[in-house]
This record gives structure tokens, C-alpha cells and sequence, in this order.
């Protein structure tokens, strides 16, 4: 059985609006965007798919990918959904105080009541990571740097970063000592007297020294939300995520580099961290999705989607995609070579929206859901 996700890019405009420019500082643009996927989110939620994925990214004026607060933009696809679970793809570690992280991943989780699912990710997007990072010696990553300073040091903040948030959603209080982050500080002695630190709580001595911190709320997911790392093609990323069960989102075409990512974190996670994985659990497979009548149709659907994809993602580094582009049998057949190749449970379908016109996208996932789901199901 397989769990279909859809995920969008959160882009603002058609390929002609994007194309006159400045499309991200468009009120009028946004607000349409914002209707279409909560159009989108109430039809999906409806026809039975699973989660819905969106990213986090800032300062996006020219309308492709405005996605913004990722605690904003979840809440609003929770409020047009009753069933589907949320899909916060994720946090971007160099911008974000892990604490802070952990509090918006419990609160996202009980105001969703227990549908939400997050991703954690090191961030690729520059020219917004260097105004938002929180420590001035990161940066973000990409195949411009890959194994440069930069990105060993993004890499080993990261797994830092992950580690602090998952002890504060697993822990009461805790402490940690760390290169990058020290919680509490050291020797810190609170200014005053708060008695119901040292009555009702928990890491504070009565002469006020602070010993250990806590998150409030706990997630409502024991012991955390379901994990996932954000598009990934890489083995070092597939044995991290194998250390705390989480889930990387491949979406590489390439299915014998597929066969070594899930045989790298099923060594991983059982060999070296003694976890049980269930098959199919190593990760998430999928695609850009556009489902047709015909292969023709489809293709013909999908042009501007491609004119999105060559513009944006590639020269960020993404790369090769699968493009799960067709009739329903195509993209049967597509899915059943993946499945007979690695262990598939969960796959992620990339739309085209914003770019494409509500109505195909309806079509599609109506389509999708009626010829396709059913077959994995």
C-alpha cells in the first residue's frame, strides 16, 4: 500500500505574470494563490490523498516560490483540510533557533491535532539564508560548494541543529553543550526570584540557577511528528537520517542510485542504531505529477511546468526529476518499476501550482486519485 502525498512550490502567478516580473510583491496575485490552494487542499483532502508538502523560503519578489512562514502556510492548508495531514517541508536550519523550531513543530502538531509531519532541512537559497541566518559563519549549500568549508560546516551545524530539536520534543527539560549552541547558558542565574519556576516546574534550583530548559507544548505525536529530509539524492544524507528514523524524499528518475539510498539507511539504521525498518519506511519516492486522458494531453499540460523547473529548481542544483507525466496506465506502469526496484509506502507528487490553471490541476488529481490510487491501494 502506498500513502500519496502532493507537495507544491507555493508559486504566485502564471508563466505570463511571472514573466512581466516582480510577481512575489502582487497582492492581488497572492491572494489568489492562497484561494487556489486551499481549492486544491479541501478537492485532495476530499479524494483521499494523504499529506500535503510546502516548503519554507523568503524574499521571493519575482513570485516563484512565496512560500514564506512555514508555520503560516501550514496553518492555512490545516484550515481547509479536515483529514490530510500537513506536510512542513521543512525548516530551514541556518535561519531558525532550534528551540524555537521545536515549539513551532509541537504547537503545528496539537493545533492540527496530531496531522502534522515536518521536514528539517540545511537550506540552498542564498540570497535569502544570508539575511535570515542566525549565526554569521553559515551559509548555505548546493553543488556550487559541495565539500567546500561551507558546507562541511552547514553539514555539522545540522546535525546539531536536529539533535537539539528532537531531544526538546522528547525531553521534559534538558540541557545541551554544543559547538554552535549552548542551552542554558552557562552559569546562568535567573534576576530575580520566580517561585513557580522551582514549584511547579522543572530545571530550576530555589537560588535560581537554570540547569535545564523544556519546549511547552509536547508534540501531540509520541515521540515526535513523522520526520522527513527535504529532496535528497545523496547516501551521506540517507545514513543521517537513518540515525532518528527520519524519512528523505527522493526524487531522483535514476532507480539503481534509488536501490543504494534504501539499502545505505536500512545498513544504517538497523546496523549501526538497532532500528527496525519496516520496508518502505527507508524513504519516499516521487515526482512532478500531471495526469491526463491521454500521454498527449498530459504532455501538452505539463510545458509549462517544464518552463518552471528548467528557470528555478535546476539552477539551484536540483536536478534530474521524475516526471510522472501521463495517462493513468503510464503513470501506473512508471510507479510499478520504481516498486519493483525499492520498497515504496509513501510517495511525494510534485504540482504544478500556481503555474497551471486550477481546473487541470483539479483534473488531474480527480483522474489520479480514481485510476491511479486505487492500483496501490
Amino acid at each position: 500500500m502506498i500513502d500519496f502525498n502532493l507537495f507544491m512550490y507555493c508559486t504566485a502567478g502564471r508563466r505570463e505574470e511571472l514573466e512581466r516580473g516582480m510577481a512575489g510583491k502582487d497582492a492581488d496575485l497572492y491572494r489568489r494563490m492562497l484561494d487556489e490552494i486551499a481549492g486544491i487542499a479541501t478537492l485532495a483532502d476530499d479524494l483521499g490523498y494523504t499529506g500535503f508538502g510546502h516548503p519554507e523560503h523568503h524574499l521571493q519578489i519575482e513570485g516563484f516560490e512565496a512560500s514564506n512562514d512555514p508555520t503560516l502556510m501550514g496553518m492555512w492548508l490545516g484550515m481547509h483540510t479536515k483529514r490530510m495531514r500537513v506536510i512542513t517541508c521543512g525548516f530551514v536550519s541556518t535561519v531558525h533557533n532550534p528551540l524555537r523550531t521545536a515549539e513551532a513543530i509541537a504547537t503545528m502538531d496539537n493545533m492540527l491535532n496530531g496531522r502534522f509531519s515536518v521536514g528539517l532541512v540545511r537550506g540552498y537559497q542564498s540570497r535569502w539564508v544570508e539575511n535570515f541566518k542566525v549565526l554569521p559563519e553559515l551559509g548555505a549549500v548546493g553543488p556550487w560548494n559541495k565539500n567546500e568549508p561551507v558546507d562541511m560546516l552547514n553539514r555539522e551545524y545540522f546535525a546539531e541543529y536536529v539533535d537539539i530539536v528532537i531531544k526538546a520534543l522528547t525531553h521534559d527539560t534538558f540541557s545541551h553543550t554544543g559547538k554552535f549552541w549552548q542551552f542554558p547558558p552557562p552559569d546562568f542565574v535567573n534576576p530575580h526570584d520566580q517561585p513557580v519556576y522551582h514549584r511547579y516546574g522543572q530545571g530550576v534550583s530555589e537560588d535560581m540557577r537554570i540547569s535545564e530548559i523544556g519546549i511547552a507544548p509536547r508534540p501531540m505525536q509520541r515521540p515526535t511528528p513523522p520526520l522527513y529530509g527535504g529532496f535528497s539524492a545523496s547516501l551521506r544524507t540517507a545514513k543521517f537520517w537513518a540515525k532518528y528514523l527520519g524519512k528523505p524524499i527522493v526524487l531522483a528518475p535514476d532507480l539503481e542510485l534509488c536501490k543504494v539510498l534504501w539499502n545505505g539507511y536500512r545498513d544504517e539504521a538497523e546496523g549501526v542504531y538497532g532500528h527496525t525498518v519496516e520496508a518502505g519506511a527507508e524513504a519516499a519516492w516521487g515526482g512532478i505529477m500531471i495526469c491526463a486522458p491521454s500521454d498527449a494531453e498530459a504532455q501538452a499540460w505539463a510545458e509549462e511546468m517544464k518552463w518552471f523547473w528548467d528557470l528555478w529548481p535546476t539552477a539551484f542544483g536540483q536536478g534530474a526529476v521524475n516526471w510522472l507525466v501521463g495517462s493513468p496506465d503510464t503513470i501506473c506502469r512508471q510507479i510499478e518499476r520504481a516498486a519493483a526496484t525499492v520498497s515504496i509506502n509513501e510517495m511525494f507528487l510534485l504540482l504544478p501550482q500556481g503555474i497551471q490553471e486550477p481546473e487541470k490541476i483539479h483534473a488531474s488529481l480527480e483522474l489520479f486519485a480514481r485510476k491511479v490510487m486505487p492500483q496501490f491501494r
